[in-house]
């Protein structure tokens, strides 16, 4: 198994965009993203998106250096058009324009159509906690990549659905991301370019049974995803469902349907708030900080070495990778070294 340090990585990534037309600023933009999404071990977020993007950007489907657009405006509120510019690029740009309106006025929500998929989405909860603010945001496909069907269905019905909260501390954020599925797509990406199997419990075939191989969502007749939830997954899926409907909706973009032209895309939705225009800085961080605290020192069950708060095990993971570096499965290492070959890009040793 390749593996890299995080700036061979992340130099090798930027190149591979330039090399596919976009600019160093962009590129920069990009392969940081997706290096820091390997770096906290969320390698559906990571480089094996590089070929993706690459043969959208090829085929016009992504526009690099595409401009974010403010459809329309109030001092709580943006509408942007993002004309399918790179994902990672515009959301930091509607990021900071919200942070502005936030620290102005206590709060500020922002939504984004034709989008480029935008990764990770604790990378923006990160950067807004840095500031100060606290943090949500959802995104759904844009109409497309409905791998979800509601409970009891064969067929899928709307995408994975993520949610992400975000909150300052006296010491780390508290960074809460996770999809309504019971796993990203990505990450039965990640097993099929492996050649593994997915665990039980995570994928239904074409025939709605119980199945861990990997292919069944990118081969006909297509299986799904199964909703967050476990045995009530009815909870997952109309959270899922829900947050659809609001990043489709408010957008201006598609919620999922069956009609959706094949994009890498996202519609968006953020909300900032800045904390201390509520009950002030002082009491939120020491209260949520308490808590934090609290939660982590709970007394552990047998066989527990540690209790975590969310964001802590990506913290741990890239210790560690950044340390040892990122391993990269074959069959995204291969996928990355032909699209160098093809492009003339120089692949690092490892």
């Amino acid at each position: 198994m390749p593996t890299l340090s995080a700036d061979s990585l992340r130099a090798f990534t930027t190149a591979l965009f330039q090399a596919g037309g976009v600019n160093q600023e962009e590129a920069d933009r990009v392969a940081h993203s997706l290096v820091e999404a390997n770096l906290r071990g969320h390698d559906s977020h990571g480089v094996i998106r590089v070929v993706q993007y690459l043969a959208a950007i090829g085929d016009g489907r992504l526009q690099p250096g595409a401009p974010l657009e403010i459809v329309s405006e109030t001092p709580a509120l943006l509408v942007a058009d993002a004309h399918w510019g790179l994902g990672q690029v515009q959301g930091h740009r509607l990021l900071r324009k919200l942070e502005v309106k936030a620290k102005q006025i206590g709060l500020a929500a922002g939504t984004m159509k034709r989008c480029g998929h935008i990764g990770r989405l604790g990378e923006f909860g990160e950067a807004a906690t840095a500031d100060g603010l606290a943090f949500m945001a959802t995104v759904n496909n844009h109409g497309f990549a409905r791998p979800v069907a509601p409970p009891g269905g064969r067929e899928p019905r709307i995408s994975t659905n993520p949610i992400c909260f975000a909150v300052p501390t006296q010491a780390d954020p508290i960074v809460l991301d996770i999809g309504t599925s019971v796993c990203a797509e990505g990450k039965v990406r990640v097993a099929y370019n492996k050649g593994a199997q997915v665990p039980e419990g995570w994928l239904l075939d074409a025939d709605g049974l119980p199945t861990t191989d990997p292919s069944v969502l990118y081969h006909e007749p297509l299986g799904t995803i199964l909703p967050l939830g476990g045995a009530q997954a009815y909870k997952g899926f109309g959270l899922g469902l829900l947050l659809d409907m609001l990043a489709g909706g408010l957008s201006g973009g598609p919620c999922s349907n069956p009609d959706a032209p094949r994009m890498v895309c996202n519609a968006v939705f953020f909300l900032v708030m800045d904390v201390e225009q509520f009950a002030g800085a002082e009491h939120f961080l020491r209260e949520v900080t308490t808590l934090a605290e609290a939660v982590r020192s709970c007394p552990r069950a047998e066989g527990v070495n540690e209790i975590l708060c969310p964001g802590d095990p990506e913290r741990k993971q890239r210790q560690t990778r950044v340390q040892n570096g990122i391993p990269l499965d074959d069959g995204t290492w291969s996928q990355l070294s032909a699209a160098a070959t093809q492009r003339r890009v120089p692949i690092p040793p490892f």
